[in-house]
């Protein structure tokens, strides 16, 4: 009888012991929420099939493709709803909500299930990361490969997993952006925010308003030097390159067939020099004005006269064209870094505050916002805007003045944090918006490795310290920032994004009891030698210690 128990706490033992050490044995990045191991491997040959519930054909299409691309397997797939032994099966489980998915691979076969064609294709982005390190990319034509037989059960933490491209300082094409979009994929982030327009350069054709890629896609100079924001050494280059309607779509396209939704961001009232410099008209002193060849908004000299009927049509007229090329139900509109001493020395603007019974210009860019808001949701958008459009004070070139306020944001907004205090995340949350927590000090890309070290970068919790828990729901989800203004080059780009994006796609992904920085770190070697077979230049691990060391 002892004998007996002693087996059975053994075997329970081990059981534990072999799920505990499943995570470091299986290099899935994001970290999936279970795995268990069960000590056998599937062999794919020439023999397997792939079969598929009807609705996961597309899923089993890229499978195939896989495969072949990795060996010389050319196999054959149908539809079928029952698994076999010896095949690759995609079958539907509607328990599982949206992005879930379970991936079961044992001698007999490999199964994917899922309730719909995005938890497929997470299943598939997870089987990829079984296969050998170099599968795909090496050339290799192999006749058979073993996956490692397992069980994962996988759900997203949070809905809005997001990665920002700001190509409006520096442009960088087609094929930068594609590139972008498949390792997001791979990571399962699923939310591009792509920040077309700023006050260096508008990148998307209007065609209503030709002039704002005639003009305003090209910067004469540009800010450089290792003093950055003080430096006065300018490139003496035109900068210039901007996405045309036919781009937008193909781009569009191309990020629907990975299962990401591309947010646009098109900045207003501030952040707006380039369509000024364009259209005179549309600034408050009405005067024409150059697109600043120096960053930060010290340097600007005008924004738009949110009061002016005329510049509301434009930006309707606007944003009629972004819709019309961007299916996302949300379109963002920055509102951050809004510099009021534009309004405030305008006396027609003083007096529209007056005449609206209006608290101040922070009052004003609420009263503008809550417009523009309330003419997306008459075209089935939302409207989603950094914190600034709160009106709370964030900036010290505001004085308290300027941020009173008596109008309230309208509730349906989705407040894009990224400043301030966290306990104003907390108080937005609380007052029922929902929140994308994006805070600079820890998920800007455009900082240094010294700055944002991976660790640091790992740490981030999106849901505030002192958030109560029934307000957590309100949390949707995490972003990450590429700013450019100092990252012109597309190498030096990659090295600020990898390999902090796959820490970021982790804390989106992964429940928080479920991460581990050590063990990320293992499982962060085989995306290295991936990004080193894609010729992507990421910054590697001793590089990192480097800088922080010699720092010390």
């Amino acid at each position: 009888m002892i004998k007996k128990i002693l087996g059975l706490l053994f075997i329970f033992t081990s059981t534990l012991m072999l799920e505990a050490n499943a995570s470091e044995n299986v290099s899935i990045v994001p970290k999936p929420q279970s795995i268990t191991l069960d000590n056998s491997e599937f062999k794919i040959t020439s023999k397997t099939k792939i079969t598929f519930v009807k609705e996961a054909k597309s899923v089993a299409v890229l499978i195939k493709e896989f495969l072949a691309t990795g060996s010389s397997l050319k196999l054959k797939y149908k539809q079928s709803n029952r698994a076999i032994t010896n095949t690759i099966h995609l079958s539907k489980d509607t328990s599982l909500a949206k992005e879930a998915y379970t991936l079961s691979i044992n001698k007999k076969g490999i199964q994917l299930a899922a309730a719909t064609d995005i938890g497929w294709f997470y299943a598939f982005q997870s089987l990829k990361q079984l296969f050998p390190v170099d599968f795909a990319y090496a050339n290799n034509k192999q006749s058979s490969v073993s996956v490692q037989g397992l069980d994962i059960e996988d759900a997203p933490r949070f809905r809005w997993r997001s990665f920002m491209l700001d190509e409006a300082r520096h442009f960088k094409g087609t094929e930068q952006v594609k590139k972008l979009l498949d390792e997001m994929a791979m990571l399962k982030m699923n939310v591009f925010h792509w920040h077309l327009v700023d006050d260096q350069g508008w990148r998307i054709e209007i065609k209503k308003y030709p002039k704002l890629t005639e003009i305003g896609s090209v910067r004469k100079s540009s800010q450089v030097g290792p003093l950055k924001w003080d430096s006065n050494i300018n490139s003496g280059e035109v900068h210039e390159g901007f996405y045309t309607q036919e781009d937008i779509k193909e781009i569009v396209d191309y990020a629907q067939s990975l299962k990401i939704t591309i947010v646009p961001e098109i900045g207003m009232p501030g952040h707006s020099a380039a369509a000024i410099a364009s259209y005179a008209w549309l600034g408050t002193h009405k005067t024409p004005i150059d697109i600043p060849t120096k960053f930060g908004q010290r340097h600007v000299t005008d924004v738009y006269d949110v009061t002016d009927p005329k510049v509301f049509e434009f930006i309707t007229n606007v944003l009629d064209e972004v819709m019309a090329l961007f299916p996302s139900q949300v379109i963002h509109i920055g509102g951050d870094e809004v510099k009021y001493k534009h309004w405030n020395s305008s006396e027609h603007i003083q007096k529209f505050i007056q005449d609206k019974g209006l608290a101040g210009p922070a009052d004003l860019q609420i009263y503008f916002t809550n417009q523009v808001s309330q003419y997306l949701n008459s075209k089935n958008r939302s409207m989603m805007g950094w914190n600034d459009i709160l009106g709370q004070k964030i900036h010290d070139y505001h004085n308290d003045e300027d941020n009173k306020t008596s109008v309230k944001l309208s509730l349906d907004t989705v407040v894009h944090f990224w400043k301030g205090d966290v306990s104003l995340a907390t108080q937005a949350a609380s007052d029922g918006y929902d929140i994308v927590n994006s805070f600079h000090k820890y998920t800007y890309l455009d900082y240094n490795y010294e700055k944002t070290p991976l660790s640091k970068a790992y740490s981030f919790d999106p849901i505030p310290d002192g958030l109560a828990e029934k307000y957590h729901h309100k949390v949707v989800g995490m972003g990450t920032q590429m700013w450019s203004e100092w990252i012109p080059t597309v190498g030096q780009m990659d090295y600020m994004i990898f390999p902090r994006i796959a820490a970021y796609a982790e804390i989106a992904w992964t429940e928080k009891e479920n991460k581990n920085f050590k063990e990320f770190q293992q499982r962060l070697k085989n995306l290295h030698t991936r990004w080193d077979l894609k010729g992507i230049y990421y910054a590697p691990n001793s590089d990192v210690e480097k800088q922080i060391n010699e720092t010390k």
